[in-house]
């Protein structure tokens, strides 16, 4: 079979304003990469003053070669024209994007369309299938779909929704558990399948120089500050806990989001800032990978995920976790405790006995299977395996 033209379609990818910003998309695509043709079309609302309407920042030596393209937040001024007009600037902005593709593949069309997150990028992809005949597949991250946010979806974009991941050709979730959300709200294919997110395990290793020997102390959090999601604040009230029984613990906090200055205002309130807690920002992955082999334990206690990239990259780093008990989390911490433990989410004395038993007994973590399961599952050789036999088989149908 010869290697297909695949045309990638992200809701979320790095950009100019955010090159965090759907990394864990960019890793798939670059594990797809080594079997495929891609190329990338982005689009998204400018957060920044823009000379013209739209731009478009090409970069076509890469090996994946990306169309970015930014629109105006307020074209007219006027909210709800804006509204209308930014959905059809979004449409005409990856519509020229699926040309560029098409002249830089020699004229020839892509052979699938991959969708990263739903749901403009699935209804081009629809249309690209109407027109052309070109089937499309759908990868989902959203936590949008879980219980504790399924609520916000209005009955517009259920139904198209349900519709779009009808008729791809088959439909692809991050974790067994987004997959249930999905097809609890009556979302679902006939071709279903679950591949992991994705880890740089050359970039997140066990530290090539063990610390000698000392009591563990030191945790590690690494997200964003979205209070709602990650619940930050009870972190901190744990960490208060844990400060009047063990003072010599400490917490580093890397990060960034909306709800940033109301967690350090909480940390403050607590007396926890320098002493106990350090935040140190948003770090590039090479900081990210250090931090973790400086760390003792990771910890999130957050009240909804899908499938946290950061517990992946804590495994493949030999790195245990104390994590809550939702979403896709638990496929990541297996109940036997290898790699790390389950708290009930919200639950702040359950994280605060759970984490004092992980750092008074590190011994009970199996570092080495940490390391062996992250190459074996989540590397980019093995994600990029899986979706080349998904690829195949979608094609060959």
């Amino acid at each position: 079979m010869t290697t297909p033209r695949v045309l990638m379609l992200p809701k979320w990818y790095p950009h100019r304003y955010d090159d965090q910003d759907g990394d864990f998309v960019a890793r798939h695509v670059a594990a797809i990469a080594t079997h495929a043709h891609t190329a990338v079309v982005f689009a998204t609302v400018a957060r920044g003053p823009l000379p013209h309407l739209v731009v478009c920042e090409a970069d076509v030596a890469a090996p994946t070669p990306i169309w970015r393209y930014y629109y105006r937040a307020q074209p007219t001024g006027f909210r709800f024209v804006d509204k209308v007009l930014k959905l059809l600037l979004y449409y005409w902005c990856v519509g020229c994007g699926y040309r560029k593709a098409v002249q830089y593949w020699g004229r020839q069309r892509p052979q699938l369309v991959h969708v990263h997150v739903l749901l403009r990028t699935g209804l081009f992809a629809w249309w690209l299938r109407v027109r052309y005949g070109i089937p499309y597949l759908i990868t989902e991250h959203w936590t949008l779909y879980l219980p504790a946010k399924a609520a916000r979806i209005g009955v517009l974009r259920k139904c198209l929704t349900r519709r779009v991941v009808a008729r791809a050709t088959a439909l692809h979730t991050v974790s067994e558990n987004l997959r249930q959300a999905m097809q609890t709200l009556g979302i679902g294919n006939s071709h279903v399948v679950v591949i992991p997110n994705v880890v740089d395990t050359q970039l997140f290793r066990p530290s090539p120089t063990p610390y000698p020997p000392q009591p563990a102390r030191r945790l590690l959090h690494v997200a964003a500050f979205n209070e709602s999601a990650k619940n930050l604040t009870g972190l901190l009230r744990v960490m208060a806990r844990l400060k009047e029984l063990r003072p010599e613990i400490t917490l580093r906090v890397a990060g960034y989001g909306p709800d940033e200055t109301h967690v350090l205002h909480a940390a403050q309130q607590l007396g926890l800032l320098n002493d106990t807690v350090q935040f140190i920002g948003k770090l590039p992955s090479k900081a990210i990978a250090h931090e973790m082999q400086q760390a003792d334990c990771l910890v999130l206690f957050s009240n909804y995920e899908n499938l946290p990239c950061v517990l992946i990259e804590a495994q493949a780093s030999g790195l245990p976790a104390v994590a809550t008990q939702v979403g896709g989390v638990p496929e990541l911490l297996p109940a036997d405790g290898r790699f790390g433990l389950l708290v009930p989410p919200g639950d702040e004395a359950a994280l605060a006995d759970t984490l004092l038993s992980a750092l008074n007994n590190p011994t009970q973590f199996s570092r080495g299977l940490m390391r062996a399961r992250a190459e074996a599952l989540f590397s980019y050789a093995a994600v990029g395996q899986q979706f080349a036999l998904l690829y195949r088989a979608i094609l060959r149908a």
